[in-house]
Parts: C-alpha cells; sequence; structure tokens
C-alpha cells in the first residue's frame, strides 16, 4: 500500500505539470510558433541541402569553396513556394472555369426553383380554399423583403470586418516572413544549435518534447492525408454515381471541409440533402444524408483508431483528447489535445522517477 505522502507527491506533480503543458501551449506556443515551423523546415531540408552543398564544392587557387546552407534552403523553399502557388493557379482556373457554368446554369435552377414555388402555392390556395396567387404574391413580397435586408446588412458586415480581416492578413504574411528567416538561419546554425540542446540543463525535457512532437506531427498529418484521400475518393465517387458534372470539384470541396472541425462535410451534405428533399428527390436526399454518415464514421474511427495506435493513446483516449483540446484550444485543439495529453504522461513519468530516484 502506497504511503499518502507518495500520493499526495504525484498529485502534486501530475497537477503542476497539467498546468505548465496548458500554459505553454496557450501562450507560449503562439509566440515561438513561426520559429518552431522555421526549425521543422529546416529539419525536413538538411538532408537535401547536405547533399547539394557536398556537391556544389568549387575549387579555386586550391582552396575549396561551399554554399551557405541558408542559401541553398531559401532556394530549395522559394522553389517549393513556386510550384505551390503554380498548383493554386492551376486551381483557381478550373475553379473559375466551373464557376462559370455555374454561372451559365444558375438562371435555369432559379426559373425551376420559381416554377416549383407557384405550383406548391397553387397546390396550397386549392386546398385551402383562397383566392388564386394570393400565396404566390407573399412569397414574392418575402422574397423581395428578405433581398433588400440582406444588401443593407451586408455593407456594415463588410465594412466591420474588413480591418480585421486585413490584420489577419497582415499578421500572417509577418508569420510566413518569420519562419522564412528562421529556417534559413537555423539550417546555417544548426550544428550550434544541437550543441547548445545538448549542453543544456533541461537536455532530457528538450529530448522528450522534440521527440513527442516530431512522433504526433507524423501521424497527425499521415493520418489526416489517409482520411483525406478516402473520403475525396468516396465522396467523389458517389457524386458520379448521382450524375453531378461537378463531381471532382464537388467530391474535393467536401473532403476538405470535412477535414476542418468547425464544418466537417455536413456543412455541404446536410443542406444539400435537405433541399432534394423539399425538392421531393428522396432518393438523391438519401444519398447524401447516407454520404454524410459514412464521412463522419470514417473520420471518427480512423482519426482516433489509427492515430492513437501511433502516438501510444487508445482510441477513447484519443477521442477524449481531441474533446478537450478543442475546448481549449479552438480550431488547432484537435491536434494540441493529443500533444497535451501525451507531454503531460512522460513528463511526469520522468519528474515522478527522478522524484523517487532522489528519495532513495
Amino acid at each position: 500500500m502506497e504511503k499518502p505522502g507518495k500520493k499526495l507527491k504525484k498529485f502534486l506533480i501530475i497537477t503542476g505539470t497539467t498546468g505548465m503543458v496548458y500554459a505553454g501551449l496557450k501562450y507560449l506556443l503562439p509566440l515561438v510558433a513561426p520559429f518552431f515551423i522555421g526549425y521543422t523546415l529546416a529539419l525536413i531540408l538538411r538532408p537535401t541541402v547536405r547533399f547539394l552543398r557536398y556537391r556544389l564544392r568549387l575549387c579555386f587557387f586550391g582552396r575549396t569553396w561551399q554554399l551557405p546552407s541558408g542559401l541553398i534552403g531559401a532556394a530549395e523553399m522559394a522553389l517549393i513556394f513556386a510550384g505551390l502557388v503554380f498548383l493554386a493557379w492551376q486551381g483557381i482556373l478550373r475553379l473559375c472555369r466551373e464557376i462559370q457554368l455555374l454561372t451559365v446554369r444558375l438562371p435555369l435552377w432559379l426559373d425551376a426553383f420559381d416554377r416549383w414555388i407557384t405550383d406548391s402555392c397553387g397546390r396550397l390556395e386549392r386546398a385551402a380554399g383562397l383566392d388564386s396567387g394570393c400565396l404566390s404574391d407573399a412569397v414574392g413580397e418575402m422574397a423581395l423583403t428578405l433581398g433588400e435586408k440582406v444588401k443593407e446588412s451586408l455593407m456594415p458586415f463588410l465594412m466591420v470586418n474588413s480591418l480585421p480581416a486585413a490584420a489577419f492578413f497582415a499578421r500572417l504574411f509577418l508569420v510566413c516572413l518569420v519562419s522564412f528567416l528562421a529556417a534559413v538561419l537555423s539550417l546555417q546554425e544548426m550544428e550550434e544549435l544541437r550543441c547548445r540542446r545538448d549542453q543544456s540543463l533541461f537536455r532530457r525535457e528538450f529530448n522528450l518534447i522534440g521527440n513527442r512532437l516530431v512522433q504526433t506531427g507524423k501521424a497527425w498529418f499521415k493520418s489526416q492525408g489517409i482520411i483525406l484521400f478516402l473520403t475525396c475518393i468516396l465522396c467523389t465517387g458517389v457524386m458520379i454515381w448521382m450524375g453531378n458534372p461537378y463531381a471532382i470539384l464537388a467530391g474535393t470541396a467536401i473532403a476538405l471541409l470535412d477535414a476542418l472541425p468547425l464544418f466537417g462535410a455536413g456543412a455541404i451534405l446536410l443542406p444539400w440533402a435537405f433541399l432534394c428533399a423539399v425538392g421531393g428527390q428522396w432518393r438523391n436526399a438519401l444519398i447524401l444524408a447516407g454520404l454524410y454518415l459514412a464521412c463522419y464514421f470514417i473520420r471518427q474511427y480512423l482519426e482516433a483508431r489509427y492515430m492513437g495506435s501511433k502516438v501510444g493513446l487508445s482510441a477513447l483516449e484519443t477521442l477524449a483528447a481531441v474533446y478537450v483540446g478543442l475546448e481549449l484550444f479552438g480550431f488547432f485543439g484537435f491536434i494540441l489535445g493529443p500533444l497535451g495529453l501525451l507531454l503531460v504522461e512522460d513528463l511526469v513519468e520522468v519528474w515522478a522517477g527522478e522524484k523517487t530516484e532522489t528519495g532513495k
């Protein structure tokens, strides 16, 4: 039977570690995030930078010259950024073509919707014994009033949110710039940074946190990639089965929204299913509802199962950590939650072990 004093020490260690990890993820991480991103990019690019630096050696007058690691890393990141910009441009062009096709068909859809509203109102008028056209006129006036209200509310909304949006993009540009510079400098000073880490008094904690960050990051990106791929294939296949002319675009958009905790696949599929049900297209409504359930269970099962097996958490622990993380940290809680739980477990194990050994 353990002594009460030992239990109290363990409780205090757990409480203090939990508070420290929460404060670090909540307040310290946003401050050091650009440098952490830059250092991570430097670690990813380091093998190719070392290879190119060795291959691009120049000999002049008996002396060997090598390009700086930071310069090679900057060139690699510039090439990667150019490739991403090219892919984004191609995607924008494809989206513009789809929007052009949509604008051609939109009047036809609106005309069909207007006829459906008129027919529905006519059936209700005949069933209730009302004058012909009274319901359709009322619906038309309501639609006009709603349109005017939207126009009146849209401009104040844009005025109020334009400055915060501009500030967000300016801050995002600053974070990207600092991350780029941090990556270049980290490549240039990689050996010195490692020596400082190895000579630090907290080298054990640094190694533990770094290993957990790498392990959790790899597991998260791998699991999200698999889930995104499966969801995209499933949604695109169902769209093709339904005869949707925008199958690829719609399937990709649903899969990308499904990866966002604040939206999910239901942001598109559920309203779409409701509109199909209102229009009497029960087959399409059932297919879309079933597709939403399939996407939901794929994400919940694979995310908890796959990520939990990679980082050492059970499916229930992963689900609980993701939920708590979303409640505490917001959008990024789905990765900070499991990471925080793992850090608490590891640090408690290390510090409790040190306490026990010291006590002996």
